[in-house]
C-alpha cells in the first residue's frame, strides 16, 4: 500500500492561473499563491517536477508573500515543445523572462529562487533586462553551474574509474526507459538516487508521484541540455544578492557545486548546508527552505517582514 501524501505536499488552491507565451511561442502554465499586494517571491522547479514540487514551500510562504509558481517547459502543465532544437538553457532564460514580465509589475521587484534546473535557469537568464529589473535577489537551491555529469555521485565509490562513471551516470541521465507507475521498487531507487537516507516515506511517494509524472521524451531531452550544461557565464552576471542551500547527501548536485556557486556570485549571501538531506531539499525540509528565502525577501524587497521562524542550520 502506498503511502498517504503528507497534507503539505498538495498545493494549495492557487489564486489566479495564467497562460504564458515564451518568445518562441511555447505555452507555460503559471499559478499565483498567497497574498494579492504582497512582496513577490517566483519559484523555478527542477528537472523532472511541476510546480507541485514546490507545495510545501508555498503554504510556508503564502501568508505573506505573492507567490508565482510555474512549470518549466515539457514539465506539469506547460506546453511539451514539439522538437529537440526547443530544449536549450536559452529557452529557460526566456520562459524566465517572460514569467516576470507577465507576473512582476513594472517599477517592482521579486526574490527569484531555483531548485535544481531551476536554480541553472537563473544563473542563465541572469544579465537579461527582464530579469535585471525585475529581480532583488535570488536563491540557489541544489544546483550547479557546469560539471554536471562528473560530479555526480550516485554511482557507489567502488567504481573508481573517473571515465567509466562518467560514461555509466551519462547512460543513467539520458535513460529513454519509461519511469511506469510508482512502486517499492521505483521509490527506493529514486530515494537512493535524489534524497536522502533518512526522508520519511510519505515525501518519498510525493516525490516519486511528481518525478513519473513527466513526460519520458521530455526527461530525456532536458537531461541531453544538462550534459552538456554550462551557465558559468550567467553565474557571473548574478550581480543580486543571492543565497545558496544544499543538502549534504545530494547525490545529483553534491556541496562541490554550492561551494564554487558561492565562490563566483558577485554578492554571495551565504551558504545553507543541510544534513543529511539530498537533492530534493523544498521536500525534505521545506522550513529550512522556507526561511532561508525569507531572510532574503526581508533584506531586500519592501514592507516584507520575518515570521517566527528561525533557520536551524546555518554554515
Amino acid at each position: 500500500m502506498s503511502p498517504a501524501i503528507p497534507a503539505d505536499c498538495v498545493l494549495p488552491a492557487p489564486a489566479e492561473e495564467l497562460e504564458i507565451r515564451s518568445a518562441d511561442g511555447s505555452r507555460l502554465h503559471a499559478e499565483i499563491h498567497g497574498q494579492p499586494g504582497a512582496p513577490t517571491v517566483v519559484l523555478a522547479h527542477g528537472w523532472t517536477c511541476s510546480t507541485a514540487f514546490w507545495a510545501p514551500v508555498i503554504h510556508r510562504l503564502a501568508d505573506r508573500y505573492r507567490v508565482v509558481a510555474y512549470d518549466q517547459r515539457g514539465h506539469g502543465r506547460s506546453e511539451v515543445p514539439p522538437s529537440r532544437i526547443r530544449y536549450s538553457t536559452r529557452a529557460l532564460a526566456e520562459d524566465l523572462c517572460a514569467v516576470l514580465t507577465r507576473t512582476v509589475p513594472a517599477g517592482e521587484r521579486a526574490v527569484l529562487v531555483g531548485h535544481s534546473m531551476g536554480g541553472m535557469t537563473v544563473m542563465a537568464a541572469a544579465g537579461r533586462p527582464e530579469v535585471v529589473e525585475r529581480t532583488a535577489a535570488a536563491v540557489l537551491v541544489s544546483t550547479g553551474a557546469a560539471d554536471l555529469v562528473a560530479e555526480l555521485r550516485v554511482l557507489p565509490e567502488a567504481v573508481r574509474s573517473p571515465r567509466l562513471r562518467r560514461f555509466l551516470h551519462r547512460q543513467g541521465l539520458r535513460s529513454r526507459l519509461p519511469l511506469g507507475p510508482v512502486g517499492p521498487v521505483s521509490r527506493a531507487a529514486l530515494k537512493y538516487g535524489t534524497m536522502g537516507p533518512g526522508s520519511a516515506a510519505d515525501r518519498v511517494e510525493a516525490t516519486a508521484r511528481i518525478v513519473h509524472a513527466c513526460p519520458t521524451v521530455v526527461r530525456a531531452r532536458w537531461a541531453g541540455v544538462l550534459d552538456v550544461l554550462d551557465v558559468r557565464a550567467g553565474l557571473a552576471r548574478l550581480t543580486v544578492p543571492t543565497a545558496v542551500v544544499v543538502g549534504t547527501d545530494d547525490r545529483l548536485t553534491p556541496p562541490v557545486h554550492a561551494h564554487r556557486i558561492v565562490a563566483a556570485l558577485p554578492d554571495p549571501q551565504g551558504l545553507l548546508l543541510l544534513p543529511g538531506v539530498g537533492h530534493m531539499a523544498p521536500i525534505e525540509r521545506p522550513a529550512e527552505v522556507a526561511a532561508e528565502i525569507d531572510r532574503l525577501a526581508a533584506a531586500h524587497l519592501p514592507a516584507a517582514h520575518r515570521p517566527s521562524v528561525q533557520r536551524s542550520v546555518t554554515a
